[in-house]
């Protein structure tokens, strides 16, 4: 038995522990770490970020279910690495500069490693420079900027300027989000996209980079 029914029972309800023991079980009776991933994790998880969108589970839910995905993660990840599969994106996150709140955008990073991301988490404080610099070093796909309180959410189109100003800004998608963060304030200063909640990051990243 592969146990692929239970990783997805223990991502879905928030068991942790559970979700990683299931996963090294899986591997060990044959599965394979993509199908294990593609099949079981994401599906998990994207129905845990529907069950929120219905108000069916809230935030602390979601977190533990994301801290689930992350520890089978951990688990296929190394066997992923060796078979030489590639991630889908590469995604530089951070909160930015002034602003010291990081629970949403640690579970916006759980969420898009979940999917099949390569996560580069710069953490909070994060400066306009570290992100060109990250952006210059990593050539991310996609920019995640976070920010949870209004007097740091200029700090976003400072970045987005500073990528222009570079000529860096075609070559990667910036993607914003957090609390008083909304639509028209992404459309004024010129991000890809808008998260109005981690759990739809995910597939507003996917949707801003074109993968199926």
């Amino acid at each position: 038995m592969i146990h692929l029914k239970e990783i997805r029972e223990a991502i879905i309800t928030g068991r942790p522990d559970d979700a990683k023991d299931l996963a090294q079980k899986a591997l060990q009776g044959g599965g394979e770490a993509d199908k294990i991933l593609n099949e079981t994790l994401i599906p998990a998880l994207n129905e845990v970020g529907e069950k929120f969108g219905r108000n069916e589970i809230f935030f602390p839910e979601m977190l533990v279910s994301a801290m689930a995905m992350k520890e089978a993660l951990s688990v296929l990840r190394p066997v992923l690495v060796d078979k030489g599969i590639k991630a889908i994106g590469r995604v530089v996150l951070g909160t930015v500069q002034g602003d010291l709140h990081d629970i949403g955008k640690n579970l916006v990073g759980m969420l898009l490693e979940g999917a099949g991301f390569e996560v580069i988490d710069l953490g909070i404080d994060t400066s306009k420079e570290l992100f060109i610099k990250a952006t210059r070093e990593k050539n991310p796909q996609l920019l995640a900027l976070s920010a949870l309180l209004t007097t740091t959410m200029p700090r976003m189109k400072e970045v987005i300027d500073i990528l222009e100003r570079e000529g860096l800004r075609e070559q990667v998608k910036v993607i914003i989000g957090g609390a008083p963060v909304t639509q028209q304030y992404a459309d004024e200063i010129g991000a890809d996209g808008y998260a109005p909640d981690a759990a739809s990051a995910a597939s507003k990243a996917r949707g801003i980079l074109e993968i199926a």
